[in-house]
């Protein structure tokens, strides 16, 4: 069997939905493909089921918080299989939704494992696809790890599926996924511990609230290990030893479950990018700065398997799905706009980041100012009872425009897109103080922070 389109998407996330809701509306013949559920990481394995987890460990926390403060010392506890219950509410009904959408857009759903045949070609199991345009938007999977034993990780994706929490997990890498992960399952009365191969863990953020970060994941009971390389694990009678070393010294602990956290890599495998001469690096499709292939004009990418400079965040996989789409249609080099995309680290309290770190700015020579404060004892803060919130705010002198933003405290993910607009948007500083805030909220500290 076979069919025509004008254009066939691989993966079914938000780039891939995206661009392929697009283009149908246009009139377009699209096709879609996915060997997974409709909906990719975001909806259905990583951000929003995630965060309605957390929603059980925001509430613990809070409580803990307010302990001697007015809220009495009879411990509350979380039932997990009850917030599992309750995260499946809302991703069971994911696939089936975003499919109806595409179907009644007029796009042909496909469920299978796809792989090109030729640089217009690509065969979904035993049906042959002929196609003008490809979009490659097959996201990231977890990288491989190479020690002894590595098969006997989950990854994030088991994770957020766990009926059950084990007494004591180890997560592997110092990233999102384990930060995140572990200020959930510790206020679910789990033993956690990270496990990071370097000297400072959340790199990408700024390493002065990082420090506090850790402190504060110190403080609630999880167990950081910084510095530390697995060299194996190994089932046992008792669940999992793993064998690490730190200083030149080696140890082993015990676990129940060890979950990869240990970064993601664009998922390409299997789809033979050779044979539609797609290039490729380990960052992924290597594109334009329109979103085509260097190699094939037929084939665009978007998200998180795209050569970008976008980070792997599923608005930047939204809006490159719509630019990659845009430009197929008009036959336009539409660029992507970056700027300013916030990012956020949703532990308790969660760290933010939008725009440039401090040493990037002031290694690129700008006459700068820094407005560092410890914002723990503020009102906002006082309130909930939270000890540890900073915030660093990054300021051209010249221009008196925010260059970068980093804040670290409750509900300052919020804030942070406030600080991302005023940086696209080029908002100097008196123009943020000139707004007059509700009050009392997150945003009326905002003129005290800059």
């Amino acid at each position: 069997m076979s069919a025509e389109f004008d254009l066939f998407v691989v993966g079914a996330g938000m780039a891939g939905t995206t661009a392929a809701n697009k283009c149908a509306a246009e009139g377009w013949r699209v096709g879609i493909v996915d060997a997974l559920p409709y909906g990719g990481t975001c909806a259905l394995r990583g951000c929003d089921p995630k965060k309605i987890l957390r929603r059980g460990a925001e509430v613990i926390d809070a409580a803990d918080l307010m302990r001697s403060k007015g809220i009495s010392e009879g411990r509350i506890s979380i039932d997990w299989s009850a917030l599992m219950a309750h995260k499946r509410g809302f991703t069971d009904s994911v696939p089936e939704g975003i499919e109806d959408e595409l179907v009644g857009n007029g796009v042909v759903s496909f469920h299978g494992s796809a792989r090109f045949t030729g640089p217009n070609r690509i065969d979904v199991d035993e049906m042959q696809v002929n196609a003008k345009r490809f979009l490659i938007a097959s996201g990231a999977r977890p990288r491989s790890l190479a020690f002894p034993g590595h098969e006997h990780l989950i990854d994030s994706s088991d994770f957020l599926n766990l009926n059950r929490l084990p007494e004591r997990i180890v997560f592997v890498g110092g990233g999102f996924i384990s930060f995140e992960f572990a200020h959930i399952a510790a206020r679910a009365g789990t033993n956690c511990t990270i496990i990071d191969h370097g000297d400072r863990p959340l790199k990408e953020f700024d390493p002065d609230l990082v420090d506090l970060l850790v402190e504060r994941t110190k403080k609630t009971g999880i167990f950081v290990q910084l510095a530390t390389t697995i060299h194996s694990v190994t089932p046992t009678a008792a669940g999992l030893d793993i064998t690490l070393e730190r200083d030149g010294q080696t140890f082993v602990i015990g676990a129940d479950l060890v979950v990869h956290g240990a970064g993601r890599i664009p998922n390409l495998d299997g789809l033979d990018l050779n044979a539609a001469n797609i290039a490729s690096t380990p960052r992924g499709v290597t594109v334009t700065g329109h979103l085509q292939s260097t190699t094939n004009p037929a084939v665009y990418a978007a998200g998180d398997c795209a050569d970008t400079p976008g980070r792997p965040l599923t608005p930047v996989a939204v809006f490159e799905g719509k630019v990659a789409a845009s430009n197929m249609l008009k036959a336009t080099t539409t660029t992507p706009d970056y700027t300013a995309v916030p990012t956020t680290v949703f532990t308790i309290p969660e760290l933010n980041r939008v725009g440039v770190l401090e040493q990037d700015a002031r290694d690129s020579g700008a006459d700068i100012t820094v407005r560092h404060l410890d914002t723990s004892g503020w009102y906002s803060n006082y309130r909930v009872g939270e000890t540890t919130a900073a915030t660093k705010i990054i300021i051209d002198m010249n221009t008196d425009t925010i260059l970068g933003a980093h804040l670290l405290g409750p509900d300052y993910s919020e804030l942070i897109n406030i600080l991302g607009l005023a940086i696209k948007l080029g908002l100097t500083t008196r123009q943020l103080k000139s707004m007059t805030a509700t009050y009392p909220s997150i945003a009326s500290d905002l003129g005290s922070m800059l």
